[in-house]
């Protein structure tokens, strides 16, 4: 069919809500007319679906807006009520006469019961796995009643929870297979939410059709690439079919039921798939086909990056090395955890999940870890990932407490690791998984024994069900689907709590000294492990941003609106306690949120530096965390509505492939060079000693060169040869080729800064290059029309000329430094 009636064919058929994929073919539920209704009240109101309760009764203006103010706290009445969604649909004589009709529910949040015309059909306790009702028998011509009704997750979870003669840590949440973080978070509100969540359609087939489709790389090299996929089919009866994977074809005869059929696909001189920054993100199309006489009975599309992982754990004189090699490359990870982009998840679009991978990939980041705490992400997150070079350490969606290990439970759990490994593990950025987080930890470092006063018996009992669970279920069930090369897994992260001195000498560790501890940032230079895969510091977020979720009279310390958006119980007293060791702590509320910024930015570059400096002892920094679940002031690096605070420009240049760092040492200044490319780099190294008004010191050079992979140090200056100079007055310049660092010897609060004058001239209207006459600390540019600057909150050293490239013209452009805060 010519192209043009192809689309416009495609077109007709979206309209319809019925998409057609050969033989097998589907209709969208999701958009029939739905309602809902609290559990024993008659009035029913529109419903959204995919869709939440909360958010079904915010659009019905039944509930005033969650986020904003304070009124997250007169809504916690919905997470203990039932409710009742439902719809009518009509089925035609032509899908009536489809010998096989299935109804899809993606996803479910959390305890369902479907009823098809007043049928229970489906008892549904897992907001993670996809569940399907054979509905054939059930259906026929004419109007079909579709109901679901969601029991209270909470009242559910303290059901549970009653049925054990001990108490486990974070009550009721632990029994529920469900996103933990709705619970609450010391970053996000608690809102447990209910509702059809994911996508529900009809499936029509009818004597085969594709179930799931796995490979395995048999053989890769320079040469050749041998792939073998594993296609899962089920037919209803035996038959003969054809298997086609792109422009190859083989014959299967077939038994009734579910079949594993396997074939081989050779590439010749394959192109590697790597991560960002280290070449190309190679990807290969494949279309699998099913056929019988010519006839296409099923189809599936696959993306795939022909690569290999590894996780190399070697003992050493200090302990054991942890880190990933990629095509036999031992490669530096740098990165972020990810928390959910929201507490209402049928929110996070397609293109929400696009954003917050790009924006990683800018920040010159390689790896983002999806945290237990929330949920699986859409296949448009892994997809992203899988086209910008980005591998994601994936947690299984357990967090920060014990759970129970009965057989229900545990086989609840098995079904969710099936369906979501079966889901994701095609995907080439998958680099690991991981079994919880920080529930190893938890029990052997948080004193939960003493807390809930555990007799032996209940401690016995609690670690065995851990151990059923993550030592035995979950590995188990790996090896069951994945092939060798994509089974890497890691039971718990961190493999050691911070206060053992073994979590920096194996495994990977979350290091909370900063913040928790409430340690000096300087400590990140002493407190270095081998694979650092939580740290981080609180910052607000822009005003504009605050202003979207409270009234101008709001923004201020005192208020209740102002202070429900910090969930850590001593957030801004540890912010401030921070702020005042460094910077002069302002008075203006604008201000302050400014500083806090600067602050969360300052203490992160001395983190990620200091492990990048470690390298190849340690081999990799991700912070906590990258992004929010509504506007709130947290350890993000960007906020809820994708803006990037000071922090995430901060981490683009410490995240450079090519980086400058100092290291103070007793006696001596030492810089070091860090190059994660795979290529040997020379060039001409300047160092240069500046005053605040541009005036030179003292500068040298020379031409130097260094390995690929390395961390090295290329030059030390002396404590004793700086003794002439001002140092609270000075700026250490260092330069190699086209890459650039400054150094400020004093703490912000300390700099004898003189007033600025900036200038900003217009190269044209996406452009614009900025100057100073002296130094300008921590330069904020902000405009009325939320304009997105490529650079940030940068110094501007005396005379330099920066060109920033902007995402659409402005009118006007703000500026603030530093100094305007004193």
């Amino acid at each position: 069919m010519p192209y043009t009636v192809k689309k416009i064919f495609v077109f007709l058929l979206c309209l319809n809500c019925f998409f057609i994929f050969g033989q097998t073919s589907y209709r969208n539920l999701s958009t029939e007319n739905w309602t809902f209704n609290k559990q024993n009240e008659t009035k029913k109101h529109k419903a959204t679906i995919p869709g939440t309760v909360h958010t079904d009764l915010f659009q019905n203006q039944l509930i005033p807006e969650p986020f904003f103010g304070a009124n997250e706290k007169q809504l916690q009445w919905v997470e203990n009520e039932n409710w009742e969604y439902e719809t009518h649909f009509s089925l035609t004589k032509s899908e009536l006469k489809n010998k096989n009709i299935d109804i899809e529910f993606e996803g479910l949040d959390t305890y369902a019961t479907v009823y098809l015309n007043g049928k229970a059909v489906l008892e549904a306790d897992n907001m993670f796995r996809k569940w399907n009702i054979s509905a054939k028998s059930h259906l026929k011509i004419g109007t079909i009643h579709l109901k679901v009704v969601f029991h209270s997750a909470v009242q559910k979870g303290k059901e549970e929870s009653k049925k054990l003669s001990y108490t486990l840590p974070e009550k009721e949440r632990v029994f529920v297979r469900k996103a933990q973080y709705q619970f609450g978070w010391d970053w996000g509100p608690r809102f447990v939410t209910a509702g059809i969540w994911k996508k529900v359609q009809l499936k029509f087939w009818n004597s085969a059709k594709i179930e799931n489709i796995k490979y395995s790389q048999i053989q890769l090299n320079d040469k050749k690439a041998i792939l073998e996929f594993t296609t899962e089919i089920y037919v209803s009866k035996v038959k003969t079919i054809q298997l086609k994977i792109n422009d190859k074809s083989q014959t299967f005869n077939l038994k009734k039921g579910k079949n594993r059929i396997q074939m081989q696909y050779e590439i010749t001189n394959p192109k590697l798939w790597w991560c960002n920054g280290l070449g190309d993100a190679n990807l290969y199309s494949f279309t699998i086909e099913i056929s019988q006489k010519k006839q296409l009975l099923d189809s599936k599309k696959l993306h795939i990056g022909l690569r290999t992982i590894e996780l190399i754990q070697e003992k050493d004189q200090i302990g054991s090395s942890f880190y990933f090699k990629l095509n036999g490359k031992p490669v530096f990870m740098k990165g972020a955890n990810v928390v959910p982009s929201d507490s209402f998840l049928p929110r996070v679009s397609d293109s929400t999940y696009f954003s917050l991978v790009e924006n990683a990939k800018k920040a010159n980041m390689n790896m983002l870890r999806v945290w237990g705490g929330g949920v699986y992400f859409d296949d448009a997150f892994y997809e992203a990932c899988d086209a910008n070079g980005i591998l994601v350490w994936q947690d299984f969606m357990f967090a920060c407490s014990m759970y129970p290990g009965d057989e229900k439970f545990v086989e609840n759990v098995k079904q969710e690791v099936i369906d979501n490994v079966n889901r994701l593990q095609n995907h080439p950025s998958i680099a690991i998984w991981c079994g919880n987080n920080e529930n190893d930890e938890g029990w052997h470092n948080w004193g939960w024994q003493k807390q809930f006063n555990y007799s032996k018996a209940d401690s016995t009992q609690i670690w065995n069900d851990y151990k059923k669970v993550f030592h035995e279920m979950i590995p188990q069930t790996l090896d069951s689907l994945l092939p060798k090369e994509k089974n890497i897994y890691w039971s718990s992260s961190p493999s050691k709590g911070w206060g053992r001195k073994e979590s920096l000498t194996q495994g990977d560790v979350h290091y909370w000294g900063v913040w928790w501890g409430k340690e000096p940032f300087e400590i990140y230079d002493e407190k270095v492990g081998r694979f650092v895969s939580e740290y981080g510091f609180q910052g607000m977020p822009n005003l504009e941003t605050l202003k979207k979720v409270m009234t101008q009279e709001d923004l201020n310390f005192t208020s209740e609106a102002f202070k429900n958006h910090q969930k850590h119980p001593t957030g801004y007293e540890t912010i401030n306690e921070y702020m005042e060791r460094d910077y002069v702590v302002p008075k203006d509320f604008e201000d302050y949120a400014y500083v806090s910024q600067l602050l969360q930015a300052r203490g992160m570059k001395i983190a990620i530096e200091a492990h990048r400096r470690a390298k190849p002892y340690c081999m990799g920094t991700l912070y906590w965390q990258l992004n929010d679940c509504w506007p709130v002031t947290s350890w993000s690096s960007l906020d809820y509505f994708g803006n990037w605070k000071a922090f995430h420009y901060q981490a683009k240049r410490s995240f450079e492939n090519v980086l400058l760092s100092v290291e103070e040492e007793s006696n001596k200044y030492e810089v070091f060079l860090v190059n994660d490319s795979f290529e040997k780099q020379s060039g001409k190294l300047e160092l240069e000693f500046l005053s605040f008004d541009g005036k030179s010191f003292w500068k040298t050079s020379k031409e130097i060169t260094f390995e690929e992979n390395s961390s090295t140090i290329i030059y030390e200056i002396l404590k004793e040869d700086c003794k002439p100079f001002d140092l609270k007055q000075t700026v250490l310049k260092v330069q190699f080729n086209n890459v650039q660092s400054q150094y400020f010897f004093v703490k912000p609060k300390d700099l004898k800064l003189s007033k600025p004058n900036i200038q900003i001239r217009n190269v044209d209207e996406f452009t614009i290059e900025i100057s100073s006459d002296v130094l300008a600390k921590d330069v904020f540019l902000s405009s009325e029309n939320d304009t997105f600057f490529e650079d940030n909150y940068f110094d501007l050293l005396p005379n330099e000329k920066r060109v920033i490239k902007l995402s659409k013209p402005v009118q006007n452009i703000k500026i603030k430094s530093l100094l305007d805060t004193f």
